[in-house]
């Protein structure tokens, strides 16, 4: 019997191993000038997001994720919208709930 328990611990061992999925370090380098912060509007905190990329949520449960264009504290003007080819978007920032932006990127 103490032979067995062992053999069964070993087993179980590389099951575990095995069912692990290799994490591979991802390298990744922060983005200059993008940041959040809780001191500011939220119209203060789009301002140096003006060239990139980010997804608006609004109050209405829409979603948009465009390009930042212009802002100002009553207005979001959102371009290259996503998956709607050739439209901009004028958004009122008192209408949006919530901003996500890329803080990172993959560094090769």
């Amino acid at each position: 019997m103490e032979v067995k328990q062992p053999l069964i611990a070993s087993v179980l061992a590389m099951t575990f191993a095995m069912a692990l999925p290799a994490q591979a370090e991802i390298k990744t380098q922060r983005l200059a000038g993008v940041d959040y912060s809780v001191g500011h509007t939220l119209a203060q905190n789009l301002q140096p997001l003006v060239g990139k990329r980010v997804t608006v949520h609004l109050l209405s449960g829409e979603t948009l994720t465009g390009t930042v264009k212009a802002v100002n504290e009553d207005l979001l003007h959102l371009e290259k919208l996503e998956r709607r080819d050739f439209f901009d978007a004028l958004i009122r920032v008192r209408d949006i709930s919530a901003i996500e932006t890329r803080f990172l990127k993959p560094v090769r």
